[in-house]
């Protein structure tokens, strides 16, 4: 980790916007203005700030900031990349007072913790996918698809069972690692048929438990098979290919990080929450990606998008 973090991007704020120009315009600087690329030229002198840049056909300036979520931000950059990197390193979350007080260690003065909290979820924001991503699985591939629960529906009373809390469904497929989830009203066909049918290809296998608003949903897909959890089955006794336990392990992550890093998350933000633990769950390491691989997606993902509401009152993660 020391190691690591002894890079200059991380210490230096001309080192990180030279690190940041690197990663989100590989083929020369791009204007955001009129798309044109490798055709700017860089603005210098005493008066201009540092990342400054000048598009030779539409002649409007322009950083590698704009249009992200950078965008209007007063944190220097190598904070945000020590920032991006913490968050995209870390298993199962980095909450935003933990970031507030390793930068009084690391740099020798704090964040405060609005500021931590607000760029953690700009983050996460990046960290969502950009536009209509392809169907999971294919002819030949197994997705495996479940819901979970957890927190506390807005309003609603505590109750014996799970109706009381927020509902997500995902979508794991088995040989590429990929995660997808949603934040659901209600766990029945009218929410979970749109949600399937537009992320998954029909030749797929459907791999479920035994829940009944699965065997409605399979007439969809290519096949479907089930474990019985209710029974005690875990693995298909005669077909031990047939289980949910890739899907279970990553709602064993999720949950291990929004209860023991997180704690507490309102359901309007669950949504970005979601998109963390898919982003680092798909780009983990069995998949091909280190830490560094996977902040540089990150950072990928943070053009054209902003967020810009409040901050939170009270601590929270």
């Amino acid at each position: 980790m020391t190691d690591t973090f002894s890079a200059s991007h991380f210490r230096n704020d001309d080192e990180a916007r030279k690190a940041l120009e690197t990663i989100l315009w590989p083929d020369g600087p791009i204007c955001p203005h009129c798309g044109l690329v490798g055709e700017a030229y860089k603005l210098q002198g005493k008066s201009t700030r540092p990342g400054l840049w000048k598009c030779k056909d539409c002649r409007k300036p322009f950083t590698a900031k704009m249009r992200s979520i950078f965008e209007d931000s007063h944190i220097p950059m190598h904070k945000w990349m020590y920032a991006v990197h913490l968050l995209c390193s870390s298993k199962k979350g980095m909450s935003a007072y933990q970031f507030h007080r390793m930068t009084a260690t690391f740099y020798g003065e704090k964040v405060s913790y609005r500021t931590a909290w607000f760029m953690a979820h700009r983050i996460r924001e990046a960290m969502r996918p950009s536009g209509d991503l392809p169907p999971m699985g294919g002819l030949g591939s197994t997705v495996e698809v479940d819901e979970t629960y957890i927190g506390r529906e807005p309003g609603k009373d505590v109750k014996r069972g799970a109706q009381h809390k927020m509902k997500v469904v995902s979508l794991v497929e088995r040989g590429s690692g990929r995660a997808q989830s949603f934040v659901v009203d209600n766990v029945d066909i009218q929410e979970l048929e749109p949600i399937l049918v537009e992320n998954i290809r029909r030749e797929s296998k459907l791999m479920t438990d035994e829940a009944t608003v699965y065997q409605f949903l399979a007439v969809n897909f290519y096949g479907h098979m089930t474990v019985n959890h209710s029974a005690g089955e875990y693995v298909n006794a005669d077909n031990d290919a047939i289980h949910t336990n890739t899907i279970e392990g990553y709602f064993s992550i999720f949950k291990r990080g929004m209860r023991g890093i997180y704690q507490h998350c309102g359901k309007q933000h669950l949504h970005r929450y979601l998109a963390e633990f898919d982003f680092r769950y798909t780009n983990r390491e069995a998949t091909g990606c280190n830490d560094a691989d996977r902040a540089k997606h990150a950072i990928t993902g943070a053009i054209g998008k902003r967020l810009t509401y409040q901050q939170p009152h009270q601590r929270a993660a």
